[in-house]
């Protein structure tokens, strides 16, 4: 028997679709893991960020397109979106989480679903761990990761990306959630008590940098919170 450590918070993401529309499309994303199913259903009842089911729904079908090998995740919270792609492809995750009680809520999710061969969390700002990975993994030719899902904090994106890089193998695919932050980063109208300016700023910023970018394809979707992938042509 497992149990999920959830812990709460008071915010839940929501789609940035209409309420009507997003519950449609949710209907047909069910996860077809039963167990994995009802750690969704947890979280959701207990207001817990994960990935909305509409992003999932998309993740997994980038994870059976791509069938990564190795993948990096930015932003670990409970573990939930780690198992998930464990689950879909088989591929090896590495997880970066920088609030160490939801590291540790993590690592027993995670070695609770059976998933601990396959997902290791480390602690850390994202920014300093993505360094100390590129000392480990120096000598791994052409990179190691095929795939990176950045979901961490927002106004960090661009340096994620950047610190992402020298780790990805050629034609690698970096995906990244909550680009349109409930639609505030497509108009100013969204943020109502204008407390969210300078994510705003910088979330615009990195979407500027990332669709002019020489080296890298993005399409930029209105999926769950908004979504950016990007197939990285060469790397830098």
């Amino acid at each position: 028997m497992y149990r999920l450590i959830l812990g709460q918070r008071k915010i839940l993401n929501s789609n940035i679709t209409d309420r009507r529309v997003g519950a449609f499309i949710d209907k047909m994303n069910v996860t077809e893991n039963r167990i994995l199913e009802e750690f969704r259903r947890n979280a959701e009842e207990n207001r817990v960020p994960i990935i909305l089911r509409e992003t999932e729904g998309l993740l997994k079908s980038l994870l059976r397109l791509k069938k990564p090998a190795q993948l990096l995740e930015i932003g670990t919270a409970v573990g939930y979106s780690a198992c998930v792609f464990a689950d879909t492809c088989g591929c090896r995750v590495t997880s970066i989480e920088a609030d160490e009680a939801m590291a540790d809520k993590a690592v027993r999710n995670i070695e609770s679903l059976g998933f601990a061969s396959h997902i290791r969390v480390l602690r850390g700002d994202g920014r300093d761990v993505l360094r100390r990975l590129h000392r480990e993994e120096s000598e791994v030719e052409d990179g190691k990761y095929d795939m990176v899902f950045i979901d961490a904090a927002k106004s960090h994106y661009r340096e994620f990306w950047d610190l992402s890089l020298p780790l990805l193998k050629p034609d690698a695919l970096i995906v990244c959630d909550n680009v349109l932050m409930k639609g505030m980063t497509a108009s100013d109208e969204f943020d109502t008590r204008g407390r969210y300016k300078t994510s705003i700023r910088k979330m615009r910023e990195f979407l500027d940098y990332i669709t002019g970018l020489e080296y890298a394809k993005t399409a930029v979707l209105a999926s769950g919170d908004g979504i950016s992938v990007s197939i990285i042509e060469r790397n830098r």
